[in-house]
């Protein structure tokens, strides 16, 4: 299965002062898969220890970092000569042992020659605890689930994508090319971006197989929860994991803790808050007071919207059928469009937007995302249905005069002036 992170690997290896790679990402995103490929294609030899797995290899550094030493102990392990040019080193699950994560430093430092790359399934928030390495020790990447281009791919419609990232005028494609992409869509919203589910959908075409691998997941996230906090804190994050879909089902989606616990404040999840944004499970939309550079700087961080990191699960959690696939537009449509608005959330982080913005105004018109594309700020409406409402971008246009608007929709592509309809499959245009 291809992913687009692949190239960053390249790069990485190739660079003449390479640090230790970090790879970070959610549970069951696809990182052991990906390292495991990257290090039997690029490598001559290659060397995983997963700390999980075999808990005795903690061992390893447990009396001193030295670099050189631990490679020599890992030599002995092997049972084979570790060789810098040739050989990668994998340390997977590396939140298990915090020293593995510290001796990164010591790596960078004294043993850059060697390809070291770590990943773990909860390395953000290992990264956060006092121990860790210093700042500017690691290169980090991060494997978020399939977006839509990457399960395009898969499929084997390359053809139609590359044609879609070649855009270079707004013109409308032959219907039957854009029900055969909303037709994709649609079958992507169910799965969501999971490797596991969208492999075993492409061997099976199993919809209920699907849903049980969906569960699974679902599944080891909770025990998470229990692993790696305290018994009170587990509570809350389940509490709080469990809310989120019907949060996004309202109408008004900007979270209020009431959701999760009647008279709940917020300084009783905010920690739980960051909990699921470190470990990758969340992404937060915040409210702009006034869209302006840097948008960080204008951001009321009080006030923010909530998505889960894959559509997919979030069907799962609400329990959609499947059937509902085989329907024109109900699935776009459904829990007031809560899957759609998640979707483009999904997209736009997998794609390099780093933090995600939304704007309202006190005559409650709002503008679902707001981005930065170079130096220039673009409001962007995500519609569920086939409605051509407009006030919300026009109230938006009207007092910051932005050089265009974008609308997100099942529609076709579309051009009027300075506003621009972009069709659901399309999003990733609009990085």
């Amino acid at each position: 299965m291809k992913r687009q992170i692949y190239n960053q690997l390249l790069e990485w290896k190739r660079q003449p002062k390479r640090k230790p790679l970090l790879l970070q990402g959610a549970r069951q995103v696809g990182k052991t898969w990906l390292v495991n490929e990257f290090g039997k294609k690029e490598y001559a030899d290659f060397v995983t220890l997963n700390f999980e797995q075999n808990p005795d290899l903690e061992s390893l550094f447990k009396r001193e970092l030295d670099p050189h030493q631990i490679v020599n102990n890992i030599s002995l392990f092997v049972g084979r000569k570790i060789h810098p040019d040739t050989t990668l080193i994998f340390f997977d699950e590396i939140q298990v042992v915090p020293e593995v994560l510290t001796s990164l430093k010591y790596f960078c430092e004294q043993a850059p020659e060697f390809h070291i790359i770590a990943a773990g399934s909860l390395l953000g928030i290992s990264i956060g605890k006092p121990g860790s390495f210093p700042v500017g020790k690691v290169h980090f990447l991060t494997l978020y689930p399939l977006s839509l281009g990457e399960y395009l791919t898969a499929v084997g419609e390359d053809l139609i994508l590359d044609q879609l990232e070649n855009i270079q005028k707004i013109n409308p494609l032959p219907d039957i090319l854009h029900q055969k992409m909303l037709g994709h869509l649609k079958i992507y919203l169910y799965l969501g971006g999971m490797p596991e589910v969208v492999q075993d959908y492409l061997d099976n075409q199993d919809i209920n197989s699907v849903r049980r691998i969906q569960i699974e997941i679902l599944e080891a996230y909770q025990r998470d929860f229990s692993k790696y906090t305290d018994k009170v804190q587990a509570v809350k994050t389940s509490e709080l994991w469990q809310a989120i879909p019907r949060q996004l089902a309202r109408e008004n989606k900007k979270f209020t803790y009431n959701t999760v616990r009647k008279n709940a404040r917020a300084s009783t999840y905010e920690q739980t808050i960051e909990w699921l944004k470190k470990a990758g499970l969340i992404h937060l939309a915040y409210n702009l007071t006034v869209p302006k550079l840097p948008l960080s700087g204008y951001a009321d961080y009080a006030k923010f919207k909530v998505f889960l990191h894959d559509t997919g699960l979030l069907g799962a959690m609400l329990n959609i059928s499947s059937d509902i696939i085989l329907k024109p537009m109900q699935l776009f449509s459904e829990y007031n469009g809560a899957f759609i608005e998640n979707y483009v959330s999904q997209q736009l982080i997998a794609l390099g937007h780093r933090a995600l913005y939304y704007w309202t105004s006190a005559n409650d018109a709002e503008v679902d995302f707001v981005l930065q594309i170079g130096d220039d700020i673009f409001p962007v409406e995500v519609k569920s249905g086939m409605s051509r409402h407009l006030k919300s971008l026009r109230s938006y246009a009207n007092k910051y005069h932005p050089r265009h608007l974008y609308r997100i929709s099942p529609r076709n592509f579309y051009q009027s002036g300075d506003f621009i309809n972009v069709p659901l499959y399309a999003c990733h245009l609009l990085f």
